[in-house]
């Protein structure tokens, strides 16, 4: 087969890296990819357009595309292609809207029945205030539109939550908002693949959001992550049945059949699993963990997926562990640095993964072109084994002035 891949940053390459490993694959190609992409994909210029990529593709004779961003998927690039006739492993926009507006998404939840936090939405910044005036901190708010996982304040004063609505809401564009109760809790994601009918979950893993260690520090788009995380007993249960069937269930008796990912953000309460967020495709950096510990073959599985044919397949896993640290460039994530010198080990120490993210090549090899710019992962019997390696090959890496945390994982061990 020929296999696009759409996307430039680790959790592509991960997947580039997965799909490569198929012997279904004839010809791999990432729209537009990045240098480690390069070295087992051809990169293709791309300048966002979802319909002029569909037909690349169709000219191509494309016979399957995954998609790794959600900012395609929710401008609708699976109806572009399923519009030609091609198939495509994602869900199509109106699905992907789980992700697109959070106030739609949590409209989903009350309909549907799903445990989430109390909430309101607001587009008025004056209303929002006064709102947050009666409810008083902790409170969270969020961004109702993609943020690139940078759009939540965990506010602990009233000031700073006046600040984070008032800086989202004063914008140019029409924006909305949504202010939710602070839950606490161990925070945990549940991936899960669906034919719009059967919903298999994949192994859960946990996210590290915060630039510092200890969770301090502003948001970031995830500075690492390890799987399997350890949920009790009947957990991945519970949420399999009070938040992924629901919402499969509920979209496709409103007429909006989900094939693809479901990314479920929980946060496991006192009183059980909260849904914080849903996402339309792979976690990133919780793919390059996960992607790894697949025994089953990506193509396979996305091909079930979108041939309504996944109550077909078993999906298998290695019995191991990954670690996933993320090395960003200083000044990450208000003013990332560009253009800094990279150097990868021509060997990776043993049981290490490099996926590159922000990276572009320069006249004399790599250089920082993001401000994530390196997965490192890890892959142990354990997760203590895992997260040795993982820092092994973050030591490995030639990065002055590198930023990443040194507590991932800890929390769990």
């Amino acid at each position: 087969m020929k296999v696009l891949v759409v996307g430039s940053g680790g959790r592509e390459h991960a997947i580039c890296w997965k799909v490569a490993q198929s012997p279904l694959v004839a010809q791999l190609y990432a729209a537009p990819g990045n240098p480690g992409i390069a070295e087992i994909a051809e990169c293709i210029p791309w300048d966002g357009s979802v319909w002029q990529l569909a037909e690349w593709a169709e000219a191509e004779g494309v016979e399957l595309t995954l998609v790794g961003p959600e900012a395609p998927l929710v401008e609708g690039i699976a109806d572009a292609f399923q519009a030609r006739g091609l198939t495509l492993f994602g869900p199509v926009q109106k699905a992907a809207m789980i992700e697109g507006s959070k106030v739609f998404a949590k409209g989903l939840m009350e309909r549907f029945g799903i445990p989430t936090a109390r909430h309101k939405s607001f587009s008025d910044v004056l209303d929002a205030l006064s709102y947050l005036e009666a409810t008083g901190a902790p409170i969270v708010v969020k961004d109702s539109g993609l943020a690139a996982g940078k759009g939540v304040t965990v506010a602990t004063t009233l000031h700073q939550a006046k600040q984070a609505a008032a800086n989202i809401l004063s914008g140019p564009e029409q924006a909305e908002i949504v202010i939710e109760e602070f839950l606490s809790g161990p925070e945990v994601t549940v991936l899960a693949v669906t034919d719009g009918v059967t919903i298999k979950p994949l192994l859960p893993s946990q996210d590290h959001k915060r630039l510092l260690d200890g969770d301090t520090g502003p948001m970031t788009g995830g500075m690492g992550a390890v799987c399997p995380y350890p949920l009790a007993p009947g957990v991945l249960t519970e949420i399999v049945e009070r938040v992924l069937q629901p919402l499969v269930d509920g979209l496709r008796a409103e007429g909006i059949i989900y094939k693809g990912v479901i990314y479920a953000g929980l946060m496991l309460t006192d009183d059980g699993p909260r849904v914080l967020e849903f996402n339309a495709r792979f976690g990133d950096p919780e793919c390059q963990a996960l992607l790894p510990l697949l025994e089953t073959d990506l193509v396979e599985l996305a091909l079930a997926v979108v041939e309504g044919r996944l109550h077909e397949l078993e999906i298998k896993w290695h019995t191991q562990a990954a670690a996933c640290v993320v090395m960003a460039a200083p000044g990450y994530p208000d003013d990332p640095h560009k253009g800094l010198p990279l150097h990868l080990p021509a060997l990776p120490p043993h049981g290490v993964l490099y996926f590159q993210a922000g990276t572009r090549k320069g006249p004399s090899g790599l250089l920082t072109h993001g401000g994530r710019v390196l997965n490192v992962v890890g892959l142990g019997n354990d997760l203590p084994g895992a997260l040795e390696r993982a820092y092994a090959g973050v030591k490995a890496v030639g990065f002055e002035q590198a930023l990443y945390r040194r507590d991932i994982g800890r929390k769990i061990l």
